[in-house]
């Protein structure tokens, strides 16, 4: 069976080496992100065809775009499987008292609100097909934070809880929701971090057969 797959932040480097993954497997991809062209070029590079793809901007911050989103890919799929978060952002290198709470509120709005908007709409729909997954990409520092990191590391462990508490509440449905942290993305290959591509394997191991009884965990890849 044709599953459909959202992958938010779609247009990062991450995001289409993901696309790309869930592509060759099969899928039908949601392209989620801020810039519409980016999402369908990335459908063109793929070589997607209209009816295995959506790409729609908006912006997860938003409840009711995020509604709309999946609205939007319902009516187009019928259905929704699973779940990819991928929307990055970084604010920090300040000690908490040089901090601004402006930039606390940007981490909590591109990690926590996105977060919370996305599983608040999409849970129905994941646990009501019975095999739903979702998988967000973190960073370690939400559980073992460094100094000059507490806004990354607050939003982020935030992120983590709302997953970790997603995967308690739907578990009798079939639903996993994991989460796979990771210190820095290699693009370039240069050993200094973890790589798209490892990051990609791992999310499609968690989306097999082979990873039913793999729920609410905190999978290091660093």
């Amino acid at each position: 069976m044709t599953k459909t797959i959202v992958i938010t932040g779609a247009g990062g480097v991450l995001g289409k080496h993901v696309a790309r993954t869930f592509a060759e497997r099969g899928d039908n991809l949601a392209l989620l992100g801020r810039d519409k062209g980016k999402l369908e070029a990335l459908a063109r590079d793929l070589n997607l065809p209209a009816d295995r793809h959506i790409a729609l901007e908006a912006d997860l911050s938003d409840g009711e775009a995020v509604r709309a989103s999946v609205d939007a890919v319902l009516s187009k799929f019928g259905a929704i499987h699973g779940l990819i978060h991928l929307v990055g952002g970084w604010t920090g290198g300040r000690a908490l008292p040089d901090s601004d709470p402006k930039d606390l509120a940007f981490m909590l709005s591109q990690h926590a609100f996105t977060t919370y908007h996305l599983f608040r709409n999409l849970a129905p729909h994941l646990a009501g097909s019975r095999e739903g997954r979702v998988v967000v990409v973190s960073n370690p520092v939400a559980s073992q934070p460094v100094a000059k990191s507490a806004l990354y590391a607050a939003a982020k462990a935030a992120q983590e809880s709302l997953t970790l508490t997603l995967a308690e509440e739907f578990k009798e449905n079939g639903l996993t929701a994991n989460v796979i942290q990771v210190r820095s993305i290699d693009v370039k290959g240069e050993g200094k971090g973890t790589t798209p591509a490892e990051i990609g394997a791992a999310i499609l191991y968690l989306f097999s057969t082979e990873a039913n009884k793999v729920n609410g965990a905190r999978i290091p890849l660093y």
